[in-house]
């Protein structure tokens, strides 16, 4: 009953957390300069000066027409109602803004973007996590079973740089490197994209080759930038409970070392390890906008940067509403997870 109450706070947290940081960004978006309006407006401004008006009546005629255009912008974006209203509305009637049009593709709605770019980001996230823990976590255990020796310090070299090369300059180098970029250097992978024209329909191999061949370079830079952090998690982790007395206690009952730390230590090293993997759900589905950038990835990370840039708020507002509902949905699972993972957590209210 105790972790049920727990799991049960825990659960009724995530709502008023939600509507916090929907309403903050939501708040600064209408009140931030160089909001869907005044680009609207910059854009009449700019054709009215392209068109030669110079007179006095022109002019006063021009500045009527753009105030008369602002206030249709305002009724039309819903910017002419408050604060509040226009919160209620985005939340609830527009279903956190889904069913809103893109501002720059006005015969979409921000879902249907959203929908479009989620399965690329998904292929990519997916990917890059079962990679990163099917590598880390042996590494990290090899490590720590090798501790001082002189495949950990062989391997802590290849750890510390990557980690110490940011995900852009990765991915320009591979780029450079692999990509033909550069002249005299290897033209292996394609410079961007998820997949090759086809001039007839592939087969699932052939498909499933060129895409992998597309994903290649840029599932390299996910991979790198949480390699590092979780590698050197397990095996310290690891480290520290072999290191614990209730290891030594065990093995003065007659345990092996091998039973020791694979039938005792690494369940115990496995709790910072899985704490940490809701966090990662957000990534999973949101993507990175950097590397989706770089190598021209349609995912969402792309979606963001472009709706951000572009001030189609429309279409980041629903974005960020997804993003945190992942995000809280993945802190969630940290904590049921810690909780299986770990017997001594006393839920009891003291």
């Amino acid at each position: 009953m105790d972790r049920l109450a727990y799991l049960v706070r825990r659960m009724l947290l995530v709502i008023p957390t939600f509507i916090g940081i929907t309403i903050v960004c939501f708040s600064l978006t209408r009140f931030l300069p160089g909001g869907p309006v005044e680009m609207r407006m910059m854009r009449l401004k700019g054709l009215g000066a392209q068109s030669g008006e110079t007179s006095g009546s022109s002019n006063a005629s021009a500045s009527q027409v753009s105030e008369e255009y602002k206030k249709q912008l305002e009724a039309q974006f819903g910017f002419d109602k408050p604060i509040y209203e226009q919160y209620w509305d985005w939340l609830v009637v527009k279903r956190m803004g889904m069913n809103l049009p893109s501002y720059d593709y006005p015969n979409k709605t921000a879902w249907e973007l959203i929908r479009s770019r989620i399965p690329i980001s998904l292929w990519f996230g997916l990917a890059s996590f079962l990679l990163t823990y099917m590598i880390c976590i042996p590494l990290g255990i090899a490590k720590a079973l090798r501790h001082r020796q002189a495949f950990d310090a062989a391997s802590s070299f290849v750890v510390f740089v990557a980690y110490a090369i940011p995900a852009f300059a990765l991915a320009m180098l591979l780029k450079m490197f692999f990509c033909g970029t550069v002249e005299g250097f290897a033209d292996i992978f394609p410079l961007g994209g998820i997949s090759s024209d086809f001039d007839v329909e592939p087969s699932t191999w052939v498909w499933f080759w060129d895409r992998a061949w597309h994903m290649a370079l840029p599932i390299c830079c996910y991979v790198a930038g949480s390699f590092a952090m979780l590698t050197i998690l397990m095996k310290n982790s690891l480290l520290d409970q072999i290191s614990a007395d209730y290891i030594r206690t065990v093995i003065a009952k007659g345990a092996t070392r091998r039973r020791a730390i694979w039938g005792h230590a690494f369940r115990n090293a496995l709790i910072p390890v899985a704490t940490g993997l809701g966090g990662i759900i957000g990534l999973i589905f949101v993507g990175s906008i950097i590397i989706e950038t770089i190598f021209e990835i349609p995912g969402m990370g792309r979606l963001s940067w472009d709706a951000l840039i572009g001030r189609d708020y429309a279409v980041f507002l629903a974005l960020l509403a997804l993003t945190a509902s992942f995000q809280l949905a993945g802190n969630l699972i940290s904590d049921v997870l810690y909780m299986i993972i770990d017997p001594r957590i006393d839920f009891s209210k003291k």
